[in-house]
């Protein structure tokens, strides 16, 4: 149910992720992959040393969360002893630092333990090998799993300067296991996200049950509810180990080792940061003075590990770990040597998941011209696709790792290519004039307006037309204009929108051709003045009609009126006169 082997330490929150292209440039192994926009991380090539993490501002990576196996591995019944790295100091504050035994425990951890004791144990066996060492042979202390990702992948013909000793947390493992028996379950808690990918070591495996980052373990604290604030004080079950304390920091590991380092010892060497440490690696070459290399992977050291929750600045977990480190000075211990044979490792080759086939010239010189390039001198190698040098872009492209797309410089053309599109293709004429009126370009449909040709670029505008409502504009009487003008010369009605770029100093005009318009309008009117006038005629025939009739229907009662009158009449006379 539980497996620390499982793929997938590093990925993307892909909801949150938007084509910024940041990890890819921060990343130093470029294992980040592009698919339509979004970024993967490419686990094979993935050296899990959390760079992205730390960089994404849009926190769209992170890393495997584990809590849960540390939860299993308690709810089982397992006695669980935590092995804490010494950067805690830099994590916690100082009040905190004294309730964290007690909120360990009421996790149910059992037993706390400080990492510092394995550190302070292969300080000193680095000591021992570099005191033996041959000249020009430097060894490369392997305290930080990002760089032995990174030498076992990349830059595997660097194994054989790779001190053979584990880290501090599977050399403190071991002391457990030791000391505790070998049935007990060990938690290291600390600040790095690669030391998830170290479980799967043959020489880890079974030494260490599981890894949490400070991240995860204040995670944990709020599902459990657990408040340091109402914690009680109390005491890790081991003593710190003085200087082992400073580890965390870039020459940690020498100083714990009591060797003499003022910064200027050429036989002793630390460095941290991506940048350095590469720098550092591609020079180590046919020999070296150099006794030990004490590289790591983060700057400033794992107090800047990707684990470490933001708060802090650098120079503030600096100062606290240097300062809880002399805090101690009365009651640390010194422990005795341990048996070498605990704390020895072996390193090899591991597989990149570059394809082993090289990328073919042509195939290279195909995607530089796609996108433009075929000319060394359109390289700009501006580094905005994440990628050194176009060539390396071309290169992810053909290995599936980059698109096309990602390219600001092609995409910025493409863009311009459809302004000009669209500038060329518009039905409404466009013209730019500068400062001085004088006429800068304009597209197609200006030239067929107004019948004329790039010849007139750089004229002033009176060559074509009345420059009164330009004038405006440049005078500043007006911020825009929005007018209507005949052109007798070109029998052309335009509506014109004139507009200044303040900041470009130009004017731009954008003249629609509303003749055919206008033309349509004024038969429209004629045809409605037509309409009513007839109308009129036809009211004026309807009211005629009406008197005649009326009239006519006025004179038909009256003789009607009179007929009835003398029918009456003679009806009348009969009933007088009978017969």
């Amino acid at each position: 149910m539980f497996d620390i082997s499982r793929p997938q330490i590093v990925f993307t929150l892909t909801a949150r992720c938007r084509d910024c292209y940041r990890c890819l440039r921060a990343c130093p192994v470029k294992a980040i992959r592009m698919q339509k926009g979004q970024a993967y991380v490419d686990e094979k090539r993935c050296i899990a040393c959390g760079t992205c993490i730390r960089e994404c501002p849009q926190q769209a990576k992170t890393f495997r969360n584990d809590i849960d196996i540390a939860k299993h591995l308690i709810d089982e019944g397992h006695f669980v002893a935590a092995s804490i790295a010494p950067s805690f100091a830099a994590v916690f504050n100082t009040w905190q630092l004294k309730r964290l035994p007690s909120a360990l425990r009421a996790l149910g951890i059992r037993y706390v333990g400080q990492t510092s004791h394995g550190a302070y144990q292969i300080s000193l066996q680095s000591r021992r090998i570099a005191e033996e060492k041959t000249e020009g042979s430097p060894h490369i202390a392997t305290a930080c799993p990002a760089l032995i990702n990174y030498i076992e992948k990349y830059q595997p013909q660097l194994i054989k300067h790779l001190l053979p000793l584990v880290s501090p947390m599977t050399a403190h493992a071991r002391l457990l296991k030791e000391n505790l028996g070998q049935d007990i379950k060990v938690i290291f808690i600390g600040p790095c996200v690669a030391k998830k990918s170290e479980l799967v070591r043959p020489e880890v495996a079974g030494i260490v049950d599981c890894v949490l980052t400070f991240k995860e373990l204040n995670q944990w604290f709020v599902q459990k509810g657990i408040d340091l604030s109402m914690c009680e004080e109390s005491n890790f079950d081991e003593k710190p180990v003085h200087e082992a304390q400073l580890y965390p920091l870039p020459g940690g590991l020498i100083k714990t080792a009591g060797l003499e380092d003022d910064g200027l010892n050429l036989k002793l060497l630390k460095v941290d940061s991506i940048q350095g440490v590469r720098e550092l690696l591609n020079g180590i070459g046919g020999g070296s003075d150099h006794a030990i290399i004490e590289p790591l992977f983060c700057s400033q050291g794992c107090i800047n590990g990707p684990g470490v929750e933001p708060g802090k600045n650098l120079f503030e977990r600096r100062r606290d770990i240097i300062e809880y480190n002399n805090s101690i000075s009365s009651t640390a211990i010194t422990p005795e040597p341990a048996d070498g044979s605990l704390f020895t490792a072996s390193f090899g080759e591991a597989d990149s998941g570059t394809p082993s086939q090289d990328v073919t010239e042509e195939a290279i010189q195909k995607i530089l011209a796609q996108t433009g390039k075929q000319d060394p001198e359109q390289q700009l190698n501006c580094g905005a696709c994440g990628y050194d040098s176009c060539r390396e872009k071309a290169i992810a492209v053909a290995l599936g790792m980059a698109e096309p797309e990602m390219c600001i410089p092609y995409m910025r053309r493409l863009a311009e290519r459809r302004t000009d599109q669209i500038f060329g293709t518009t039905p409404n004429g466009v013209i730019m004039l500068d400062d001085e009126l004088n006429i800068l370009g304009m597209n197609p449909a200006f030239k067929k307006f107004f019948s004329c040709s790039d010849v007139i670029l750089g004229r002033h505008i009176s060559y074509l037309m009345d420059p009164a409502p330009f004038e405006k504009l440049i005078s500043g009487q007006e911020q825009n204009l929005d007018i209507t003008v005949f052109h007798r010369p070109y029998n052309l009605l335009c509506r014109e929108l004139l507009y200044m770029l303040t900041e470009d100093k130009q004017i731009v005009g954008i003249f629609v051709n509303i003749t055919s318009q206008q033309e349509h309008e004024k038969k429209l009117k004629e045809v409605r003045s037509q309409t009513v006038e007839q109308a009129h005629e036809l009211l004026e025939h309807q009211i005629k009609m009406a008197q005649k009739i009326a009239q006519f229907l006025g004179e038909s009662t009256a003789r009607g009126e009179e007929l009835v009158r003398k029918l009456m009449t003679l009806s009348e006379g009969d009933e007088t006169n009978p017969r």
